[in-house]
């Protein structure tokens, strides 16, 4: 009998962490979290975090485990995350995988394609190109050659799109037909994928409501302490959703009101691409429902039990 894995992935603000909080308790689980932003210390408010309470009752794993300086990788997180699912099911516990993370989920249960070294000089040509053609013009370029990279690679993120370009100039071989021909670093274990999906609608109401408890928390106040403590501007956390925007309006870009409007489109935004990205993930099992609904808590309670019984 293979061990199990159990994952609740989706777009943003679908209610991912309370049913995965909800299962963990039921089923005696603990949480790893699948959140590229939330791996980093002091960046809380804006990945919301869970509460000392909400860990104090369910053990949540890969959650400040990195400094904002450095630079925590989808590979890292595979090994990490890998040796915290077996440990957990060592002890005789149900590993949940949280979060909205496409990449990290990916590497952990489809392995991840770690490619090439870096060639510094094909990075300089490629971002002199940026520079005077605009990061659009890799995304363009991307399209041309791998158009699944594109789909899922922000137009402006430009350090994913370098590497897309960078790992099919040296291998000949596009990004995406790498990643379809590797192993997950826990091939041994039934993986359970419960992914939540929500209306644009329903999805643009959450995510209003989202930005307003972020700011009302001390977001601000949370990246201007950040910055007091010596955490570059440049660090990679601070390139993240929400971040981005905050970081923008503290520099004088934005007003506050207009930072809040650019933030929650954004949101729609990734929600979209994260969307897209899980489409095309095999073997995930959808429910149309907030992860907080009790119907959604049936369901979801449902296919873990009959899988445990299997």
């Amino acid at each position: 009998m293979h061990p199990l894995l159990v994952a609740i992935v989706g777009p943003t603000a679908t209610g991912k962490s309370a049913l995965g909080l909800a299962l963990a308790r039921r089923f005696g689980g603990e949480i790893v979290s699948c959140d590229s932003t939330a791996v980093y210390r002091g960046f809380d408010i804006g990945t919301e975090k869970p509460t000392v309470t909400v860990r104090n009752l369910v053990p949540h794993h890969l959650i400040d485990v990195a400094e904002p300086t450095e630079d925590y990788s989808a590979a890292r997180y595979s090994r990490e995350a890998s040796a915290v699912v077996r440990a957990i099911t060592g002890r005789g516990r149900l590993p949940i995988l949280v979060g909205g993370t496409g990449l990290y989920y990916r590497a952990l249960t489809r392995g991840l394609f770690l490619g090439p070294g870096r060639d510094v000089l094909l990075r300089q040509r490629l971002f002199n190109v940026a520079r005077k053609r605009g990061v659009a013009a890799l995304h363009r370029m991307v399209g041309r050659i791998d158009p699944v990279s594109a789909q899922r690679i922000h137009y402006r993120d430009e350090k994913r799109l370098i590497r897309a370009l960078e790992v099919y100039y040296l291998t000949g071989i596009p990004l995406t037909n790498h990643f379809t021909s590797t192993l997950s670093p826990i091939k041994e274990y039934e993986v359970l994928s419960i992914a939540l999906r929500l209306s644009a609608s329903d999805t643009a109401t959450r995510v209003v409501r989202r930005v307003e408890t972020q700011f009302n928390q001390g977001l601000l106040d949370e990246i201007r302490g950040l910055l007091s403590r010596g955490v570059p501007e440049k660090a990679r956390p601070f390139g993240g959703l929400v971040y981005r925007q905050a970081l923008d309006h503290l520099r004088g870009l934005y007003d506050e009101p207009t930072t809040r409007e650019l933030i929650v489109r954004e949101n729609r935004r990734y929600a979209r691409r994260q969307l897209i990205w899980f489409r095309k993930e095999p073997n995930l099992t959808w429910i149309d429902l907030a992860g907080e609904c009790p119907e959604a808590l049936h369901a979801a309670d449902k296919l873990l039990t009959v899988q445990l019984r299997s």
